[in-house]
C-alpha cells in the first residue's frame, strides 16, 4: 500500500499536469483570437478543438483509470501529433521570414506539453512525446527547404540551417534535460523501493534497532566468528496435526505461532535467523554481540514459556489444537554472516553451538520439559536469574556429539502441570507453579542436584 505522503505527491502532480494543460489552451486561444493565425485559421481552430478533447479525456483517464501505461502512452501520442500539427500549419503556410512569433506561439505550446510529460517521471513517454515533435519539426523544416529552395544543394542547406533549426534543437537539448531527470527520478525511485524491500525483509527477522544498524553499515553482514546465543522453539506433535489439519486452519495456528514467538524474540533484541516449518531458530548476538546477550535471551525464552502455555490454553477455547512447545538456549562460538551459496544468499550463523541447542530443544520432550539451558548460557549471565523450579542435570550426552554436557532445564510443562516425579499419588491435586514466587534456582546456588 502506498503512503499517503505518496498519495499526495501524486495528486499535487495531476493538479500541476491540469494547470498545464490549461496555461497551454489558453495560450491556443488567445493566439487565435488575437489574429496571430493568419491564412490557417481553420487548422488553428480544429487544433484547439482536439486539444480541448483530448485534454478532459487525459483528465477523466486519469482519475476513473489509474495505472494504464498504455492510456499514458495514447494521450502524449496525441499531444505530440498535434504540436506537429500547429508547427506544420506554421512552417508550411508559407514561406519563412525573419519574423518567427508566430513559431514562437507554437514553441511555447510545444514546451510547455513537453513539461506536462516531464511531471509524469516516466523517461518513456519523455522520449516518445520530444522524438515525434522533433522528428515532424525536422521533416517540416526540410520539406520547407526543398520547396522553396530547390535550386541546388548549397541554397537547399543554406535554407535548412536557419533559426528554426536552431530552437528546434535548443528544444531538443530541453527534452533531453528532461529525460535525464526523468531517469535520475527513476532511478531514485527503485533505489527506494529496493530499500523498503530491504527494510520490510530484514524487519520480518530482526528487531528495528538491528535493522537500523544493519542499514547504516555493511560490516556486519560479513563473515566472522563471534559468540553468540542461540535459540531453537519447536512445536510437539504439529507433524500430526499437519497431516490431517485443513489448509486454512494449519495456516492460521502457524502464523499465530510465529508471530507471537517473533514478537517475543524481538521484544528482548533477538533476531529470528530463520522459519523451518513450525521451527524457529533464534540468535541474540547477531550482527552485533553485547554483554547481556545471555541474560536477554533467557529472559525471552522464560517470556515464551509463558506465553506459549497461554497460547495453548486460547487454542482449546477456540477450538484449535494444544500444541505445546519446547525451546533449547545454549551459548558457545558461531561464524555469523552473509553465506554466499551461488544461487541463494542467507544471512545466519553456522557451527557446534547451533547444533547442541537445536539438540537441547529436542531435549525439551524426552525430559517433559518446556525449557532446556546449557551450562555455557549459564556462566555467562550478568545478573541473577529469574527464579523457576530448575533441575539441573551434568554429563548429559546429546545425539551427534562425542563431550557430554551439562544442563538445566524447568520441570513443568508449559502448560503448567507438574511433571510426574512432583505429580505424586494419580488422582492428586496438581497446583501450576509461580516462577517469582519460587525461591529456588541452580543459577543462585550452583550445588542443587536433580530433583
Amino acid at each position: 500500500m502506498r503512503s499517503s505522503l505518496s498519495a499526495d505527491w501524486d495528486f499535487e502532480r495531476e493538479i500541476r499536469s491540469i494547470l498545464l494543460r490549461f496555461v497551454a489552451f489558453a495560450i491556443l486561444l488567445a493566439n487565435l483570437f488575437l489574429g496571430g493565425d493568419a491564412g490557417v485559421e481553420g487548422t488553428h481552430f480544429a487544433v484547439i478543438i482536439c486539444y480541448l478533447v483530448i485534454s478532459i479525456a487525459s483528465v477523466m483517464g486519469a482519475r476513473f483509470l489509474p495505472g494504464r501505461s498504455w492510456l499514458k502512452t495514447l494521450f502524449v501520442v496525441l499531444d505530440a501529433l498535434l504540436v506537429a500539427l500547429i508547427l506544420y500549419a506554421h512552417i508550411l503556410g508559407g514561406p519563412v521570414t525573419e519574423n518567427h512569433n508566430v513559431t514562437t506561439t507554437s514553441l511555447v505550446v510545444a514546451f510547455i506539453l513537453l513539461n506536462h510529460v516531464g511531471l509524469k517521471l516516466d523517461r518513456r513517454l519523455v522520449l516518445v512525446f520530444s522524438g515525434i515533435v522533433l522528428f515532424a519539426w525536422i521533416g517540416m523544416l526540410a520539406v520547407t527547404a526543398a520547396r522553396h529552395h530547390t535550386a541546388d544543394a548549397v541554397s537547399f542547406i543554406a535554407y535548412f540551417f536557419n533559426q528554426d533549426l536552431g530552437l528546434t534543437v535548443s528544444y531538443g537539448f530541453t527534452a533531453f534535460a528532461i529525460y535525464l531527470l526523468a531517469k535520475d527520478h527513476d532511478k531514485t525511485r527503485k533505489e527506494a523501493l529496493l530499500a523498503d524491500r530491504r527494510r520490510l525483509n530484514l524487519s520480518r527477522f530482526f528487531s528495528p534497532l538491528v535493522v537500523a544498524d544493519l542499514q547504516e553499515g555493511s560490516s556486519a553482514l560479513e563473515l566472522e566468528r563471534r559468540n553468540a546465543v542461540i535459540m531453537f522453539v519447536d512445536l510437539r506433535d504439529f507433524t500430526s496435526f499437519a497431516e490431517t489439519a485443513p489448509a486454512r486452519e494449519l495456516a492460521t495456528v502457524l502464523a499465530q505461532y510465529r508471530h507471537l514467538v517473533s514478537g517475543i524474540i524481538f521484544d528482548h533484541g533477538g533476531t529470528v535467523d530463520k522459519f523451518i516449518g513450525d521451527g524457529v531458530m533464534a540468535v541474540f548476538g547477531q550482527p552485533t554481540a553485547m554483554k547481556d546477550d545471555a541474560d536477554r535471551a533467557l529472559a525471552c525464552a522464560l517470556d515464551l514459556v509463558d506465553a506459549l502455555s497461554d497460547w495453548k490454553q486460547q487454542n482449546l477455547v477456540d477450538g484449535y489444537p494444544a500444541l505445546s512447545a519446547g525451546i533449547g538456549l545454549h551459548y558457545g562460538s558461531v561464524v555469523g554472516g552473509v553465506l554466499d551459496s551461488g544461487c541463494h544468499s542467507e544471512f545466519t550463523v553456522i557451527g557446534d553451538a547451533v547444533n547442541v541447542a537445536q539438540r537441547l530443544e529436542a531435549l525439551t520432550k524426552t525430559l517433559s520439559s518446556p525449557l532446556v539451558v546449557s551450562s555455557a548460557l549459564v556462566k555467562q549471565l550478568r545478573k541473577p536469574a529469574p527464579s523457576a523450579l530448575w533441575t539441573v542435570q551434568n554429563d548429559v550426552v546429546l545425539a551427534g556429539r562425542r563431550l557430554p554436557i551439562d544442563i538445566w532445564y524447568l520441570q513443568h510443562e508449559a502448560d503448567g502441570s507438574i511433571t510426574s516425579d512432583e505429580a505424586g499419588e494419580p488422582g492428586g491435586a496438581k497446583t501450576p507453579p509461580q516462577r517469582s514466587s519460587l525461591q529456588s534456582s541452580p543459577f543462585a546456588a550452583p550445588d542443587v542436584g536433580i530433583g
